[in-house]
């Protein structure tokens, strides 16, 4: 019966997890470049139970069946699927059709430069010229840092990602691939950074100037899956005071007898 208390609870405590990544989607569904979270779960190896020992069956062992402990968490994992093209007409606003991330140049409060990887392209350029995203991260080109003349009237992209200014070429984005997503971790809300283990592949995503890739986040099937998860955290929540209930009779009513 304690058992049960257990299992009850590790239910709950994995519809809280749910909860909080999908209040997360929710905050997060129109955030250019946002990649939706989802979490797994699984069933605790099951446990072979086995009869007591008593005079019934000649004081020998039985197996009367298998047990599950309840709900094992899970890990939070990523959706990388492709989210909707949003016109903008902004020239500094890109967005990448297909398997690809930007590349990112990245320092930090203690002054470390990283190199980090969005499909954020809400850009914009700085007095001198730098091409940067809404934090200050400078979007970088196969020859470094993207700079472009600040007296450049036209500013074009190609679809492979070459960058014109009044038509003359300036370079070309540094668009990476990975062979397996699952070596790179978010770092914040749209950046992600590489562990060790991932292996960069070349890119095949068109570049879509003027364009913004938005959150792939379906905000109806997130609500469906809120409603989901608080029912069952309620029939958690209901098997846990059935089994208070019946150990306080237990305690307290059959116990005087």
């Amino acid at each position: 019966m304690v058992r049960g208390l257990y299992t009850a609870y590790t239910g709950m405590a994995n519809e809280q997890k749910r909860l909080d990544i999908i209040a997360n989607n929710l905050a997060n569904a129109a955030t250019v470049g946002y990649k939706e979270e989802n979490v797994t779960n699984q069933a605790f190896d099951d446990v072979l139970t086995i009869k007591i020992r008593d005079n019934s069956e000649a004081f020998n062992d039985r197996p009367v069946g298998k047990m599950s402990l309840g709900v094992k968490l899970g890990e939070a994992y990523t959706n990388y699927t492709q989210g909707s093209l949003r016109q903008t007409g902004n020239s500094y606003h890109l967005a990448l059709e297909g398997q690809g991330f930007f590349t990112m140049s990245v320092t930090d409060r203690a002054g470390n430069v990283d190199t980090k990887y969005t499909r954020n392209g809400s850009f914009t350029m700085t007095r001198d010229g730098h091409i940067v995203d809404a934090d200050g991260n400078h979007l970088m080109g196969e020859s470094g840092e993207v700079i472009i003349p600040t007296d450049a009237v036209n500013v074009e992209v190609d679809a492979t990602g070459g960058i014109y200014a009044d038509g003359n070429y300036i370079d070309t984005l540094l668009i990476a691939d990975f062979e397996d997503y699952n070596y790179l971790i978010k770092s914040g809300d749209t950046m992600f950074e590489t562990v060790e283990g991932a292996s960069i592949i070349p890119a095949t995503a068109r570049v879509n100037q003027g364009y913004t890739e938005q959150s792939n986040v379906n905000v109806v099937s997130e609500m469906v899956e809120m409603i989901s998860v608080t029912r069952a955290y309620e029939a958690n929540q209901k098997v846990i005071q059935s089994i208070d209930q019946t150990l306080d009779l237990a305690a307290n009513s059959v116990g005087k007898v």
